[in-house]
């Protein structure tokens, strides 16, 4: 007895169904149309009105101010990262007085405009020169670049420490089970076992947040610093021309994409034991 052995050839999928043609996708195409024509327009604006000799001019500026908003914001990320490890355990500790201590301070720098926070700073500290004086400390916040390194310093370590917080927090507990089975002290299971995991899960915010502090940062032109906005308004007051703004936008939207690139391949890295 013979079998027959030969398989059907592969067959062709059947051709999808045609989409009709809605008032939506209409619609839709034709904002998308408008969008096109825009940006065309607005690259062949700015293309005719490219002046070289002022792009040469204030590009040093535009240079030096760049690094005086990555050094602010460096600076006032890695000191709010150390200020805000104690801040977190405050949050997470049994005794009322701190934790409450603590919750105020957070909800103050989370629930007020980070520019509110620097006239508070600059400004109002500085109606106390006398005492600040008296005090040895008036060398500090006469400088306005200090007063915003320390304003953003605080701000940031309230979202930081809500971030870690929220990340340890986040830990199963079988992971602190573990440790205490394997007879490590509470300091060593943290730092070699909890923080690691909870760092972990709190870099994507961590990101997010250095992202914003380099968008805020923009602020600190309002009191005298000269950092990347700082130097655009100069640049704007002395030519009045738009492009100054522009040649702004494009170097801030350079930081975040690098940063955002950066942090995408970090997290890649970090995690890439956690993939299947």
């Amino acid at each position: 007895m013979s079998f027959v052995t030969t398989l059907i050839p592969a067959q062709a999928p059947p051709a999808a169904p045609p989409k009709p043609f809605t008032l939506g996708r209409f619609f839709g195409n034709a904002f998308l149309g408008v969008w096109l024509a825009l940006a065309v327009g607005i690259f062949m604006m700015i293309a005719g009105g490219w002046d070289p000799e002022k792009f040469a001019k204030y590009g040093p500026n535009y240079l030096s101010g760049l690094g005086v908003t990555l050094l602010l914001v460096a600076l006032s990320v890695a000191l709010g990262a150390l200020l805000s490890l104690p801040l977190a355990f405050a949050r997470m500790s049994k005794n009322p007085v701190l934790s409450w201590i603590a919750y105020g301070y957070v909800y103050f720098f989370r629930g007020t405009p980070l520019l509110t926070q620097l006239f508070l700073v600059y400004y109002g500290l500085g109606s106390f020169s006398a005492e600040l004086k008296a005090w040895g400390l008036w060398w500090f916040f006469r400088d306005a670049w200090n007063c915003a390194l320390l304003t953003f310093t605080l701000n940031t370590a309230a979202y930081q420490a809500e971030i870690l917080r929220g990340a340890i927090e986040s830990v199963p507990r079988g992971q602190h089970e573990g440790a205490d089975a394997l007879g490590l002290p509470k300091k060593v299971a943290f730092f070699k076992v909890i923080l690691p995991q909870a760092l972990i899960v709190a870099l994507r915010p961590y990101g997010n947040e250095i992202i914003l502090m380099i968008k805020g940062s923009a602020i600190v032109a309002i009191v005298t610093v000269l950092d990347l906005m700082g130097q655009t308004r100069l640049a704007f007051s002395r030519t009045f021309d738009y492009q100054a703004y522009l040649w702004a936008a494009l170097m801030y939207l350079l930081m975040v994409e690098l940063l955002r690139n950066l942090w995408a391949w970090l997290e890649t890295r970090l995690t890439r034991h956690l993939k299947r």
